[in-house]
């Protein structure tokens, strides 16, 4: 399998789906929102990202959460409706070889993620 271009913890924007058009960016143009990666299923190319995708859960008693209750939570979304943002900058990601290790890189600037 290949590697994931995004990892956990990375900053991503959504570029489709329902969340791609949720706020207003600087000009007054409807931009996708913005959040932390939680989570990366690298099997169904999905990911959970902080504050987007979210869905009501109803949930039973238990020992964890006594009341149960209406929960808000976030849900997985496809890798491909999300763009790495780099340095306040959405951009696409590849990679390259620097010192005999292989290094995300983004294609906007040139300059090696991580």
């Amino acid at each position: 399998m290949s590697m994931m271009k995004i990892k956990k913890g990375d900053t991503v924007k959504v570029i489709a789906g329902k969340d791609s058009k949720a706020k207003e960016g600087a000009n007054g143009a409807l931009t996708g929102l913005e959040g932390k990666v939680l989570s990366v299923d690298a099997k169904k190319h999905r990911v959970v990202v902080e504050g987007v995708n979210m869905v009501t859960r109803h949930t039973k008693p238990s020992q964890a959460n006594p009341e149960g209750g209406i929960v808000k939570k976030e849900a997985p979304i496809d890798i491909s409706n999300v763009m790495l943002v780099h340095k306040g900058k959405a951009t696409r990601v590849g990679f390259r070889t620097e010192g005999g290790k292989k290094v995300r890189f983004a294609k906007a600037t040139g300059e090696v993620i991580d």
